[in-house]
């Protein structure tokens, strides 16, 4: 990574994208829980589909209002349409293997994604992260392994496509880093949602269609603009700052599915899982102390 030429402002980017990533992890776990309601009576695909097409109005309708539309044609830009390809196929992996495997066990594998990150900025950014980082970053991982206690028999060949949607999802990051700045995040924004909206259209063809009821699309609208806020908070978080610092934060995520699962299902993290909760909140302020 080329360093920012003052400290201060080096200091103000991590800041911005670590609340930008804390942000996103919450927009998306908020996203995640109202499709979970969503999915138990509408098949997969076509809600993923729909939700995509409230997203990409949504982000569509804001991009006018900010005049950024004047630049749609950047959508075709190479990087662009090489990170939507990214998230695109991402999100199809880790949905497919999520159909084969516990919720625990792809949970584990997708929250490597600061692991891969990190390793990434390292060898294409140069970036210097020091041994108490990585210290800090596994510990993390640590706590999410015991948090989500995946069984180790459920490991199978959709656990290796799961580890392939991870490193997409590390490649979308990195591949953020490199888009041209002049571009605006809300047209990187839409460009991921299209992408994520036809990918999943076509899955829905192979798929018998229901007819939603206003519950539905209401629950699906409303997981729409947590999703257009997570795509854009996470793009802001690593246009700037370090990705070896700013990339463990993603943990934060578990933390809030804990809250909203506590919330909506009651469910009631056990002894090992407070454990691992401690790990995450003590890396989390270590790493920012540092800092």
């Amino acid at each position: 990574m080329t360093p920012l030429p003052d400290p201060t402002a080096l200091r103000a980017a991590n800041r911005r994208g670590i609340l930008a990533m804390s942000a996103a992890m919450a927009s998306f776990v908020a996203n995640d829980s109202l499709v979970k309601l969503v999915s138990e009576s509408l098949p997969a695909a076509q809600l993923i589909f729909l939700r995509g097409v409230f997203a990409t109005g949504l982000l569509l309708g804001i991009a006018v209002l900010l005049g950024a539309h004047r630049g749609l044609a950047s959508l075709g830009n190479g990087r662009v349409l090489l990170r939507a390809g990214f998230d695109g196929f991402a999100t199809l992996a880790y949905l497919t293997s999520l159909f084969h495997l516990p919720l625990a066990n792809a949970t584990a594998i997708n929250m490597a994604t600061p692991l891969f990150i990190t390793l990434f900025a390292v060898v294409a950014f140069h970036e210097r992260v020091s041994a108490a980082r990585w210290l800090a970053i596994a510990t993390g991982f640590v706590g999410v392994l015991l948090v989500v206690q995946p069984a180790g028999a459920a490991f199978n060949v959709y656990a290796l496509l799961c580890l392939g949607g991870t490193l997409l999802h590390a490649g979308r990051d990195l591949t953020t880093r490199t888009i041209d700045a002049r571009i605006p995040a809300i047209l990187i924004t839409l460009s991921t949602a299209i992408t994520v909206t036809v990918l999943s259209g076509l899955w829905s063809l192979a798929q018998p269609w229901q007819v939603p009821s206003p519950v539905q699309l209401g629950q699906l609208a409303a997981a729409s603009v947590f999703l257009s806020g997570g795509y854009y908070l996470i793009i802001i978080a690593m246009r700037g700052g370090e990705m070896s610092l700013i990339a463990p934060f993603r943990y934060t995520g578990l933390l809030f599915a804990l809250v909203l699962g506590w919330a909506l299902w009651g469910d009631v993290p056990n002894a090992l899982a407070w454990v691992g909760i401690a790990l995450i909140v003590g890396a989390g302020l270590a790493m920012l102390r540092r800092r």
